[in-house]
């Protein structure tokens, strides 16, 4: 084996989001792209010599292929040790828990989330940090700057490593360890939460249905949801891997779940339904009739959270991203802990959990978790609701009309725009950015616009700030829409629009979605002049 030295040059468009990389699958396979990306990350943080790794991905097409690469770059660049997950598969919540676990210096996480896998759809890499979380902004700069002025990239000439059996491998004199994806992932589930009372709960007759959604997920809930806890065989479908996702698309909503949604709203319905995404660390939560919001989920979770022994002590406070709607802080202020908004993105709660200033976090994209990683995390938000049902012994639907009657009800929505041409989402946002001034008095649709203005974010930790990240429009009575580009997509542009109004406890509080969103969406539409995106309608509702 030798270390080989490769020349190479800058490729316009590697620049990392808050999610790192995410490109076409195609794109990622062509000659130095993965390798140039690789390698100035490793630059980035100041070298790879003496360090150390955790290595995985989701399972997706090209997945094991990029991980052999990244081990022989690391090996050439002198890292000391590898920690990679059997067959290269790891959900971003278990290698979070494993970067802190070990002590390493950081991880490469293989995965663009919810998007599509295959060789024509979807693929992606980040780097996450010492403390399991994503790199933050001054890193990813850092990143880019790199990929910018790169002129050689580090590899070693070698065999491939063998990822499907566990045990620990030399490359080039760096230490690989093929470890069980499953194992501290579970005992780390087991100090939180009662996996007795559980068992009890499956014992007992109670029915679930989880739909991993052929991705990285199903081996962690088959282990956990049918093995340790007694759940019924069959409980956990689309359990296994897949390159392609079963060539659908691993995103947990209504609209990409539906076989388990048209299950849970039939009247044989299980008593809970949930699902996890590409790389296990978003969720959906539905009872027996009724869909949760990923907002109301984290507003329940962080009422409830005391129930589960791992936070039997209280939780510190309550994060969420801007988009996602106020229930949480409704919640906060009832318990007198704080309350936090931040711009969309994970790395964004790093500092807030590091600082013990909050516990639990959430985004409205389905993503929920605490301080027990540095991820959001799909199965834990599951396991968690588990726990409040076995121990309130009340259904879903019975939990939500409680904690509507005790904090009332933000009606919640999000309307995408996919793949739109870039440039006229552009416009559309610069549109709403101009009128910003002149929207507050504004009446549309029978709502008074009182405040309008565009997210920017001071950290309370670090003193970092954040500006663009999105445009909120508050109207009198409390209702908001917010206007946002997201960063996910890898074709095109997807413009989100965000729809909240709120009903108070003595109100009805289960009328349709929609049609308590009504007059928002009419003047969120009136105000933004959506209808010259050429779509009279939204590609995806959630």
């Amino acid at each position: 084996m030798s270390v080989q030295v490769i020349k190479t040059q800058p490729i316009e468009g590697q620049k990392p989001g808050t999610s790192g990389l995410r490109k076409k699958t195609r794109v990622f396979m062509e000659p130095n792209y993965l390798e140039n990306f690789v390698q100035s990350i490793f630059d980035a943080i100041g070298g790879a010599e003496g360090k150390s790794f955790v290595v995985g991905g989701d399972g997706r097409f090209f997945n094991v292929q990029a991980i052999q690469t990244i081990l022989k770059m690391a090996a050439a660049n002198g890292a000391s040790r590898v920690i990679v997950g059997q067959d290269g598969l790891l959900s971003t919540p278990a290698a979070s828990n494993l970067i802190r676990q070990n002590g390493t210096d950081g991880g490469l996480i293989l995965s663009a989330s919810h998007n599509p896998g295959g060789i024509d759809a979807d693929f992606g890499l980040k780097y996450n940090i010492s403390n399991g979380g994503p790199a933050p902004e001054n890193v990813t700069a850092k990143m880019l700057a790199r990929t910018q002025e790169i002129t050689e990239y580090k590899i070693c000439d070698a065999a491939d490593v063998d990822l499907g059996t566990l045990g620990t491998y030399a490359l080039e004199g760096m230490v690989v360890e093929v470890v069980d994806p499953v194992t501290d992932y579970q005992a780390l589930m087991e100090k939180l939460f009662d996996f007795d009372k559980l068992r009890a709960l499956f014992a007992g007759g109670f029915r679930m249905r989880f739909d991993a959604m052929h991705a990285v997920t199903g081996p962690y809930a088959t282990a956990i949801l049918e093995t340790a806890l007694g759940a019924p065989a069959g409980t956990v479908i689309n359990g296994v891997p897949s390159e392609d996702f079963g060539k659908g698309h691993p995103d947990p909503n209504p609209v990409w779940a539906k076989t388990l949604m048209d299950e849970m709203m039939s009247e044989s319905a299980p008593d809970f339904g949930a699902a996890s995404d590409g790389d296990g660390d978003r969720n959906m939560i539905v009872g027996k009739g009724i869909y949760v919001t990923p907002s109301d989920s984290l507003a329940v979770l962080a009422a409830n959270a005391h129930l589960a022994p791992g936070y039997a002590q209280g939780i510190a406070g309550v994060a969420r991203s801007m988009p996602t709607s106020a229930a949480s802080d409704r919640v906060a202020d009832k318990l007198g802990i704080a309350s936090f908004e931040t711009p969309t993105g994970w790395k964004f709660f790093g500092n807030l959990l590091d600082a013990g200033k909050a516990t639990i976090c959430g985004e409205e994209s389905a993503g929920t978790g605490s301080d027990h990683v540095r991820e959001k995390d799909g199965l834990w938000a599951v396991l968690l609701w588990l726990n409040v049902l076995a121990v309130r012994e009340m259904s879903v639907i019975d939990v939500m009309a409680d904690h509507w009657q005790v904090y009332g009800r933000d009606y919640y929505s999000r309307h995408d725009y996919e793949a739109l041409p870039s440039d006229v989402a552009d416009d559309v946002m610069g549109d709403l950015r101009d009128q910003l001034s002149a929207l507050p008095g504004q009446v549309h649709d029978d709502l008074v616009v009182s405040v309008a203005d565009e997210f920017s974010y001071l950290d309370p930790v670090d003193g970092s700030e954040s500006h663009g990240q999105g445009i909120r429009i508050q109207f009198e009575d409390g209702a908001r829409v917010v206007f946002r580009l997201s960063g996910t997509g890898t074709e095109g542009a997807t413009l989100r629009m965000y729809l909240q109004s709120y009903a108070s406890g003595d109100q009805d509080l289960f009328r349709d979605t929609q049609e308590a969103l009504s007059k928002v969406t009419a003047a969120a539409l009136e105000i933004s002049g959506l209808a010259r995106t050429g779509r009279d309608a939204p590609d995806v509702v959630t």
